[in-house]
């Protein structure tokens, strides 16, 4: 892992290392993908939209590859097409539709295969690479920040996508403490050990305040019914003119780096069957330097032997905490409304996430 990309992961984490772009400067003809962005909350009322949408030239991306002083424009591009994909397979109040016009199809799947991930909008688009900043001075956290893209007028949207950007900004601080870590190569000291389970300890408690907030400005009314829709997977959908109908899955918090990098630092055990085939799954839709960290990390002796078993436990704690609460929202946001048992990812959320909690506190070191 090279030295540029443990600077970004530890001063910003999983998101990206410097503001997203908020417009496309590729050209002129550019535009309207931007425009089809913006107006997409509104486009998604129109029982038009679909054959509008189909009339429109959405072009290519204009380079072979990434040159990297584009990339944040290659976010942006690949952003704003992954909604509009999604907006048009998933479009509420109209047929179901299981094919992707070629005029949005051939972009996707080539700025995708660029960036090496499979052409749907993602965890990334969704959330990582969509938020912007008020004040630059001030930090990437709930009240400073807001999103680029959105599927519908309503703020709830903004606040759900939002939380999870200040989560990843939390963050940061765990994968520096890791890094720290492993720079010092002091996986068998335990001073040095505990010293990074405290740092990760205080960020996990951070986002633990970040994600009970999620009720402050989020109806489970309207996410359910207004905007969930829009994440779900696709299924058996055709891309024109590519040659292939696929099955992929919806946007999910399931698809973020900062709890697989806490599963692999700690060594959890969790044991292989068909829920956790589901969670490595998550990896193909995760940027591929993130992929790239957690096999890092992955790699890195266990600390379990060595740390106190107070610092350990309270972070397995910390994380079974966090499952918690997001098994709380599953219900409250999901369960309750619905019979189907998988989540926008195709995942069995509600039995996965108590396999996840259980196994994590059996692996706290006993008295």
């Amino acid at each position: 892992m090279h030295d540029y990309l443990r600077n970004c992961l530890r001063e910003r984490g999983f998101l990206p290392a410097e503001d997203p772009d908020t417009r496309l400067t590729l050209g002129e003809k550019y535009e309207i993908i931007d425009t089809i962005g913006n107006d997409l909350p509104s486009l998604l009322l129109e029982p038009e939209f679909r054959s509008y949408l189909r009339g429109q030239t959405l072009p290519e991306w204009p380079h072979p590859n990434i040159p990297p002083a584009l990339l944040p424009q290659a976010r942006l591009y690949y952003m704003r097409l992954g909604f509009i994909a999604s907006g048009y397979i998933n479009q509420i109040g109209q047929p179901v539709t299981h094919s992707l016009p070629a005029n949005i199809a051939r972009p996707l799947c080539r700025i995708t295969d660029l960036l090496g991930r499979p052409p749907i909008l993602s965890y990334d688009g969704y959330a990582l690479f969509n938020w912007k900043r008020f004040d630059p001075e001030r930090g990437i956290e709930l009240g400073n920040i807001d999103t680029l893209q959105n599927f519908v007028h309503l703020y709830d949207e903004h606040w759900f996508i939002l939380v999870h950007v200040e989560i990843e900004a939390h963050a940061a601080r765990i994968i520096d403490a890791i890094l720290t870590l492993e720079e010092e190569n002091s996986f068998g000291e335990q001073q040095a050990v505990d010293k990074c389970l405290e740092q990760i300890s205080a960020a996990m408690e951070n986002i633990l305040q970040v994600l009970l907030r999620i009720p402050e400005k989020m109806s489970d009314e309207l996410y359910f019914s207004r905007f969930r829709p829009y994440i779900q997977q696709f299924q058996d959908v055709t891309y024109e003119s590519m040659g292939q109908t696929v099955n992929f899955r919806g946007e999910t918090g399931a698809q973020s780096s900062v709890m697989p990098t806490l599963v692999d630092f700690m060594k959890i055990p969790h044991q292989p069957n068909r829920l956790i085939s589901h969670l490595n799954d998550m990896r193909h839709y995760m940027p591929k330097e993130h992929v790239i960290w957690l096999d890092a990390v992955q790699a890195m002796p266990d600390v379990r032997p060595v740390a106190s078993r107070e610092r350990f436990n309270q972070v397995l704690e910390q994380m079974a905490e966090f499952r918690e609460v997001h098994y709380h929202w599953a219900i409250k946001y999901i369960a309750r409304r619905c019979n189907d048992s998988q989540g926008t990812g195709g995942t069995p959320y509600l039995k996965w996430l108590k396999y996840l909690i259980d196994e994590t506190r059996q692996h706290q070191v006993k008295g």
